[in-house]
């Protein structure tokens, strides 16, 4: 058996399970690891500027390729305490990373030594397990447990603290007979599976509920079979965007608050059956909950039994990963078609079609005036960027009108921190996602505010040559914060913009406060700005042609218009609208040439 120190024998495990990338912030509590990493040589590191960014580019790595567990450091204190929103936002969307603090030795924790703060205490809520490991022998247990309880079950991130005097402790241990502990996934029965078919074959109008659980369990492709087997309709949660294509004949829309289509709200409500496989039934999904589920039964799978139930009681529910339970509908569904046990469902996918392709579910793109709309951004986006475009985003309205006008075609290219919502998540994520995946085509999509909160990482793209575009649509206006004032008759405190710059000579009295322009380029990026429609697609151009000479992130500010546009439908429930309205809308678009 061979000895080492603890944190060499925990570098080693991170390499047994598949670790090559690291993000965080030495300090002196963590030292001894980092010297560990440096010593052996077979992970990469990559220096945020902020213990929370990060964890949230720990999350992007994660997100972005199947398999991917994102690992962040930091040293002991706020460290930890920084890491707190990043494991909260990754515990709320079932995503594992691994955070890893220093701590103060075992003799000074009850001292209140300087930065010594029980920080496993205060992530438990957040996590799937928190632990200080007060024992040296114990952190390679420690370890290989962390990654057996991230991957089993609800995926979903851990923190292990490390007390200095533990981390530099002689152990035993022998890497190279070190395996992975299998992980545990519940799977769905033939009979189950069989009852959920029978009262999908039972209905008139059913649809498939597609949520982020089939891309944790990477079956997007075979819920497009089983759709296609069925010949079923798909609406997919925000966090399910992708899994089918948006320009499948059988992709219908997506439905709910804020973030939805028209015709996807319309398809839900003519529906008389929902089968939702990973998915939570999130209010931003559900909006109204008794308009949800008027007049329609379900079947509800999940991996997470406490999620059966807990926004409504479905008819029927199914503890399950979502990609075990697709795998026996296919079959079971195959044994059904053979023997012509399946329904036509050609006029019910028609009708759903029929909605999404006419003008009167189609909100209103092609806006000419200056400044622009924000409805006139996502139309250039569309025409810009292809099919194989990867979006990154966070909250407020530059996400909830990204998720109404853009479109996603793959699983994994939809990335988004969809219930914490953490304003500054956006950049860290996106440099995560490029850490992850060095080919891909990344658009990143944030307002001015979320932009700021987290601008310094830019330095990060920029050390570690990570490009993508940053898509920045600015109005200084805090657009949906002073929309929910609207219900206190106040406008207090949203007014971001300052007079410090002019964005048009044409235009003096302007301000839009901030200059991320020379912010942007002081942290040693790119930046771009557009004011008018035409000057998008030239920028996205120039943009693309500095990151192939220079390999560093390229803002691309728009300045848009300072009047929130209410008619995107972010103060009401979509759904209900669509009830009372019955599909009418006051931005129904009266010719085709308006939409894009």
């Amino acid at each position: 058996m061979a000895k080492m120190k603890a944190v060499e024998a925990a570098v080693r495990i991170l390499e047994k399970e598949g670790v090559s990338v690291a993000f965080g912030v030495p300090g002196a509590a963590i030292n001894p690891l980092y010297a560990a990493l440096k010593a052996h040589g077979g992970i990469g590191h990559i220096l945020a500027r902020h213990v929370e960014g990060a964890a949230h580019m720990a999350e992007g790595y994660t997100r972005a390729v199947a398999g991917h567990i994102g690992v962040c450091i930091g040293t002991s204190g706020p460290a930890g305490t920084d890491m707190v929103t990043g494991l909260y936002s990754a515990s709320a969307d079932s995503i594992p990373i691994l955070c890893i603090t220093g701590q103060a030795p075992r003799s000074r924790l009850h001292k209140e030594d300087f930065q010594a703060v029980d920080i496993s205490a205060i992530v438990k809520p957040v996590t799937k397990w928190a632990t200080t490991v007060l024992e040296p022998a114990q952190v390679p247990g420690a370890f290989q447990q962390a990654f057996h309880l991230m991957r089993s079950g609800r995926p979903g991130p851990v923190l292990i603290d490390l007390p200095i005097d533990v981390q530099l402790a002689e152990i035993e241990f022998d890497p190279d007979t070190y395996q992975p502990l299998p992980a545990w996934k519940p799977q769905a029965t033939r009979a189950q599976v069989e009852k959920a078919l029978q009262m999908l074959n039972e209905a008139e109008r059913p649809l498939l509920v597609s949520g982020g659980g089939v891309v944790n369990a990477d079956a997007s492709a075979a819920l497009v079979q089983l759709a296609e087997l069925l010949d079923v309709p798909v609406i997919p949660t925000l966090m399910g965007w992708g899994t089918i294509p948006d320009d499948h004949p059988l992709m219908v829309g997506m439905c709910g608050l804020q973030t939805s289509q028209r015709y996807g709200n319309a398809n839900l409500l003519a529906s008389d059956f929902v089968l939702g496989i990973g998915n939570r039934w999130a209010n931003r999904h559900t909006g109204s909950v008794e308009v949800y589920t008027r007049g329609r039964k379900f079947v509800h799978i999940d991996i997470e039994p406490t999620q059966i139930g807990r926004v409504f009681a479905p008819d029927y529910g199914i503890v399950s990963d979502a990609g075990a339970a697709i795998t026996l509908l296919l079959q079971v569904a195959r044994e059904w078609q053979q023997a012509g046990r399946l329904r036509d469902r050609s006029a019910w996918v028609a009708e759903c079609r029929a909605r999404k392709n006419s003008v009167d579910f189609l909100r209103k793109t092609n806006f000419d005036q200056v400044p622009m709309k924000p409805q006139r951004v996502y139309q250039c986006m569309n025409r810009a960027f292809g099919k194989d475009v990867c979006y990154v985003s966070t909250i407020g309205l530059s996400q909830i009108a990204a998720a109404q006008f853009l479109h996603v075609y793959q699983p994994r290219h939809w990335i988004n921190c969809g219930q914490a919502g953490p304003l500054g998540w956006t950049l860290p994520a996106a440099l995560g996602v490029r850490a992850a995946d060095p080919s891909r085509r990344i658009v990143a999509l944030s307002g001015d505010y979320d932009f700021q909160f987290m601008i310094e990482e830019l330095a990060v793209g920029a050390q570690f040559k990570l490009p993508y575009i940053h898509v920045v649509v600015n109005n200084s206006y805090l657009g949906l914060i002073r929309q929910a004032q609207r219900s206190f008759s106040m406008d207090y405190c949203v007014q971001l913009g300052f007079e410090n710059l002019n964005t048009d000579p044409d235009e003096p009295a302007r301000s839009y406060g901030v200059d991320h322009m020379k912010v942007v380029e002081g942290l040693g990026c790119k930046g771009l700005r557009v004011h008018r429609p035409e000057e998008f697609a030239p920028a996205v151009q120039q943009a693309e042609a500095w990151m192939a000479a220079h390999g560093t992130p390229v803002v691309i500010e728009v300045i848009l218009e300072r009047v929130t546009n209410i008619a995107m439908g972010t103060e009401i429930d979509a759904i209900h609208e669509f009830e009372e309205l019955a599909g009418a809308a006051a931005d129904v678009p009266t010719a085709l040439a308006q939409i894009d």
